[in-house]
């Protein structure tokens, strides 16, 4: 498992009583700004956890060992080198850069099994369209979420402009993409893209834990199915949709969860999934 490798810019840990793990990024230094060996590592992690049968549901969040603030993500390191052999003056490559920034988002979204965002402090820019690619957000209220890109004459360009859209709706999120303005957590919370909102410290850890743990112990094949009928089903087509639902309950049944299931609605009795097929 990811564990036993040893990463320079994430730490990744196993909750092994909650059958989840734990994907920190780990730059404290700058807020956790990202920059592609950061996303690379995390693409990797998310990777080695995906045939792990004991990792049943992935946390990512910022580290607890902050130096400045707390903070999920600051956003991209804009200091960092785009890529090897990228000239910022020739748009050809500045297409190509972020062709290759989408292929790590991309693949962080379509990770199989749950994943969380645990954000607690600042979520901007690349941050917050981090934040964008997983399933569910667990925020402390002294958390913001933001695109500053249109102050420094840029925009969010990992996702932002068509994943925010999708998930706040167009006029929200053209207020957060044109004016660059935080928006706290309390008010993502009411436009309905935090899922639980909670104080930070041990209320916020306890939340995480017991969100990370219940997902853990669910079967995870349908969760798995839903991840994918919901997110990329409602990108296509009504029917096209309908299609993978179908589909997906056919897979769903082979699962030895069901018939777990519907012996413990039967009997009366807390069901206990393996997360197996």
């Amino acid at each position: 498992m990811a564990e036993d490798k040893k990463y320079e810019f994430i730490i990744v840990e196993k909750v092994e009583e909650g059958n989840y793990a734990v994907i920190s990024l780990n730059r404290p230094d700058k807020l956790n700004a990202l920059h592609n060996p950061l996303l690379k590592e995390v693409v990797d992690a998310l990777e080695s956890m995906e045939m792990d049968p004991t990792v049943r549901c992935v946390v990512l969040r910022g580290t607890k060992d902050f130096t400045k603030k707390a903070a999920f993500s600051s956003g991209a390191d804009l200091a960092a080198p785009m890529g090897k052999g990228i000239k910022p003056n020739i748009p050809s490559h500045m297409q190509h850069a972020m062709y290759t920034k989408h292929k790590y988002y991309d693949l962080i979204e379509e990770f199989n099994k749950p994943l969380i965002a645990a954000v607690d402090g600042y979520a901007f820019g690349g941050g917050c369209e981090l934040s964008l690619v997983c399933d569910i957000v667990i925020a402390t209220k002294r958390s913001f979420f933001g695109f500053p890109e249109i102050i420094r004459g840029i925009f969010p360009a990992n996702g932002g402009t068509q994943r925010m859209s999708r998930r706040i709706g167009l006029n929200r999120a053209m207020k957060m993409l044109y004016f660059g303005e935080r928006e706290s957590a309390e008010t993502m919370f009411e436009w309905g893209y935090v899922s639980f909102l909670t104080s930070d410290g041990d209320e916020f850890e306890s939340l995480v834990h017991e969100k990370a743990s219940w997902l853990g112990h669910a079967p995870t094949t349908a969760l798995m199915i839903i991840k994918k009928s919901a997110k990329f089903g409602t990108q296509v087509p009504l029917k096209i949709g309908l299609i993978m639902e179908q589909m997906g309950f056919g897979i769903n049944s082979g699962s030895s969860d069901v018939m777990e299931g519907i012996n413990a609605f039967l009997t009366r009795k807390e069901p206990k999934f393996t997360g197996g097929l």
